[in-house]
C-alpha cells in the first residue's frame, strides 16, 4: 500500500471556471480521495462538484473543521489517514491552512510524521502582494483589524511603526461589508504619505488591485461594499 497523503486543495477566490485558477492536477488528485476535513461541508461538496460533475458526493466522507471544533476533536479526524486512507483538507477560500483553521489538522498530520502535499492554487495575500508594488521579502498578514476603535487605533499605529522600522509591508482584511468603512477610516486617520493597495474580488469578473498613496485615496471614489478584499500598506 502506499503512503498515505494529507492533500491540501487550494479553492477558487470567486465564482467562475475552476480551470482559470487551479492546475488540471488539482482535479485529477481530488477524484481519488474519498475523505475530507472541511471547513464547510456545503460549500465543500459544491467545489467538488465543480471539479467533477461525475463524483459520487453520497460516497465520501466529511469531517468539520473551523474555529469552533475542539482540538482533541480533530484528532481524532486523522483515523483515515493512521488507516491507511488518503485524506484532502478544503477551505471556504483560497489556501488551506494560511490564515486558515486547516493548520491545526496539518500540525496533527505532520506530529504523526504524516506525508502532507501542499497543491498550488490562489492565495489573495500572496496574489495581492505581488501586485501592490510593496515589498515582498518582509510583509505580516494581521487578519481581521480590532473592532474596538482605540485597539484599531493601536493596530494601526503599530503598523506604521513597522512599516517604518522593519520596512515590512502590512497586510489585513475587514468583514466585507465594513469594506468601506475601514477605508474611509484609514483615508482619516494615516498618514498621507503612506501607500495603500486595496485589492478586492481577486480572480473574479470585478477584480480591482489599485496602490495609491493615502492622500489619493481620500477623494477617491470607489465602493468595495460586500465584495471580498484586502489591504496591504507600506511607505
Amino acid at each position: 500500500m502506499s503512503e498515505a497523503k494529507l492533500i491540501l486543495f487550494p479553492v477558487p477566490l470567486s465564482e467562475g471556471d475552476i480551470d482559470h485558477v487551479l492546475p488540471a492536477w488539482n482535479v485529477q488528485l481530488v477524484k481519488d480521495v474519498k475523505f475530507f476535513i472541511v471547513e464547510n461541508v456545503r460549500s465543500a461538496r459544491r467545489f467538488l462538484k465543480k471539479c467533477c460533475r461525475e463524483i459520487d458526493i453520497d460516497s465520501l466522507t466529511f469531517f468539520t473543521l473551523n474555529r469552533h471544533t475542539q482540538a482533541a476533536e480533530i484528532e481524532s479526524y486523522i483515523a483515515p489517514l493512521l488507516a491507511g486512507n488518503d485524506m484532502g483538507v478544503i477551505s471556504e477560500a483560497g489556501c488551506p491552512a494560511i490564515a486558515d483553521p486547516g493548520a491545526d489538522v496539518v500540525a496533527i498530520a505532520q506530529r504523526h510524521g504524516i506525508k502532507v502535499v501542499p497543491l498550488v492554487g490562489p492565495s489573495s495575500i500572496l496574489m495581492s502582494l505581488m501586485a501592490s508594488g510593496f515589498n515582498g521579502q518582509s510583509f505580516a498578514f494581521h487578519g481581521y483589524l480590532p473592532i474596538d476603535s482605540a485597539e484599531r487605533a493601536r493596530k494601526f499605529k503599530q503598523m506604521e511603526n513597522d512599516i517604518a522600522r522593519a520596512d515590512q509591508t502590512q497586510i489585513f482584511i475587514e468583514t466585507p461589508y465594513r469594506n468601506n468603512k475601514l477605508l474611509e477610516e484609514m483615508a482619516r486617520v494615516l498618514p498621507r504619505n503612506l501607500r495603500l493597495c486595496v485589492a478586492s474580488d481577486i480572480t473574479g469578473a470585478a477584480e480591482s488591485i489599485i496602490t495609491r498613496n493615502v492622500k489619493e485615496w481620500a477623494s477617491a471614489k470607489y465602493d468595495y461594499d460586500k465584495v471580498p478584499t484586502i489591504f496591504l500598506l507600506y511607505k
